[in-house]
């Protein structure tokens, strides 16, 4: 098939798009987007980059899955569209979603990937002695070619909830977070799912070790209380100022963006305590102040932290009885200490970077009109998207950007960088899912679309930038790693 026939064939999808592109983000990209990811000040660009996408079969069994620019190739492995059966006898389960990549022996890659199983299961998934052992979320490591191609997948984590994003951190771990506060001492989720049968509480950050020794790359099972039981999305951890920085999801009330002050360094002692302290950010002289809502393009505030004095709450219950804690109470114990004390109210707070003293989040539904309250069952936050970014060392929070409308960027998600500092964005929404990209200078463009319409998650590349690593979050799941000229199309 001849490059003509490719254009025509993706012309009839993306033409509108495009079209919309060059026009509504050609004002809302001007300015606020300079230097986003840089270390410093950049000239701003005004119109996107136009990078056209085709549909290319998978090198894995010539399906086509993905539409990807001019050039490059993608192969695509555990697929949950049928059984999977891990190196260690690990079913895999389906759902993947947040995911980090570190260096492996040999120039392999290790992929420590979160899987996000709600609801009390019949049994954990995996072998070992899990935290729950009737909740089916955790991660898995697999040992990867730069290619895609495994070589050893095992149970790293298991027993825990809808494990949804989490964080790299430099020491060599991934944190992965739960997000829900289920247990046998709350009340039913938005599901109506009983929660009697599970055996622990749920909604804490846990500690994974990247290797890829079985043996070495279990996570110890034990969850960093002090850092938090609420609706985790995503961390990150900035060296210099010592926090690990945690983003929320609620989707019917406002979220909140945290801290977490580890006992020790974890730079030193190679791994992330309990006991250290948790925080929530309050603008300056506004109580309360409505981040959700839409902003001016580079408004800049300044911050300060309000102390959570019971980050990891127990609620009264009896064994094999509905506990009478509900969801929506245990959900916002963490955030209304926060509140009572004027601490911001922001839209679904989901993906996460640190880069360079910056902490970059995004907010899903952020940028609409202000809402009246602290709470929305239909989803808290009226607009399409924005990304926040705050300076560890200033205290300084930037909205850094603002979608002006679906075809600009749709509810983003996770996100991650490349070394020549671009946002990879991935799009959360009920049709055509893009891989967006961001460059430093202001350029907005396509990286990858999904025709299926499911959720790209857990965006990350290998060392050195060769190879992007993306999940498809479904429950029938699957990863890619996708590679090509990078530098052609400004990532």
């Amino acid at each position: 098939m001849t490059s003509e026939d490719l254009t025509a064939m993706s012309t009839d999808q993306s033409l509108e798009r495009r079209t919309i592109l060059k026009t509504a983000a050609a004002a809302s990209l001007a300015g606020p987007f300079a230097g986003l990811v840089a270390a410093g000040p950049a000239s701003a660009k005004t119109t996107p980059q136009a990078v056209a996408l085709f549909p290319v079969p998978d090198e894995r069994d010539g399906v086509v899955r993905l539409h990807v620019p001019e050039g490059f190739r993608y192969r695509s492995f555990h697929d949950t569209t049928t059984p999977v059966v891990l190196t260690d006898g690990t079913t895999l389960p389906g759902r993947h979603d947040g995911m980090g990549a570190f260096p492996g022996p040999d120039g392999t890659v290790l992929l420590v990937r979160n899987h996000e199983v709600n609801n009390p299961v019949p049994a954990a998934f995996g072998p070992g002695n899990p935290y729950d052992s009737r909740a089916g979320g955790g991660t898995t490591t697999i040992q990867v070619t730069r290619r895609g191609e495994v070589i050893r997948s095992f149970t790293s984590l298991n027993g825990t909830m809808m494990n949804c994003s989490g964080g790299e951190m430099p020491w060599g771990s991934w944190v992965t977070c739960e997000e829900t506060i289920n247990g046998p001492d709350v009340g039913p989720d938005f599901t109506g799912t009983s929660n009697v049968s599970l055996t622990k509480p749920h909604g804490f950050v846990f500690e994974v070790p990247a290797s890829a020794f079985p043996g070495e790359g279990q996570s110890s099972r034990q969850p960093i209380r002090s850092a938090g039981r609420f609706a985790h999305e995503a961390v990150s951890y900035d060296p210099e100022s010592g926090y690990l920085y945690l983003t929320e999801d609620d989707f019917g009330f406002a979220s909140g963006f945290y801290r977490y002050k580890p006992p020790t360094d974890p730079m030193l002692v190679g791994r992330l305590e309990d006991g250290g302290t948790l925080e929530m950010l309050k603008i300056v002289g506004i109580d309360n102040a409505h981040l959700e809502a839409a902003q001016v393009q580079g408004a800049t505030y300044e911050t300060e932290w309000v102390p959570i004095a019971d980050p990891a709450p127990d609620f009264p219950y009896t064994p094999g009885e509905t506990a009478p804690t509900s969801n929506n109470e245990a959900i916002t114990h963490v955030a209304r200490q926060g509140w009572a004390q004027g601490a911001a109210y922001f839209s679904r707070l989901e993906g996460q970077v640190s880069r360079a003293g910056v902490v970059y989040f995004t907010s899903t539904q952020g940028g609409g009109e202000a809402e009246t309250g602290n709470e929305n069952p239909a989803g808290y936050g009226r607009g399409f998207g924005q990304v926040w970014a705050y300076e560890t060392g200033s205290g300084t929070l930037r909205c850094a950007f603002q979608s002006s409308g679906r075809m600009v960027l749709d509810l983003p998600d996770n996100i991650t960088t490349s070394p020549r500092g671009t946002l990879v964005v991935c799009e959360d929404n009920t049709d055509n899912n893009y891989i967006r990209g961001l460059s430093k200078e202001g350029n907005l463009f396509d990286i990858a679309l999904n025709p299926t319409n499911d959720e790209f998650a857990g965006s990350t590349f290998s060392q050195g930038g060769r190879t992007l690593f993306v999940n498809i979050q479904a429950s029938r799941g699957r990863t890619f790693a996708i590679w090509g000229p990078w530098h052609e199309i400004g990532v």
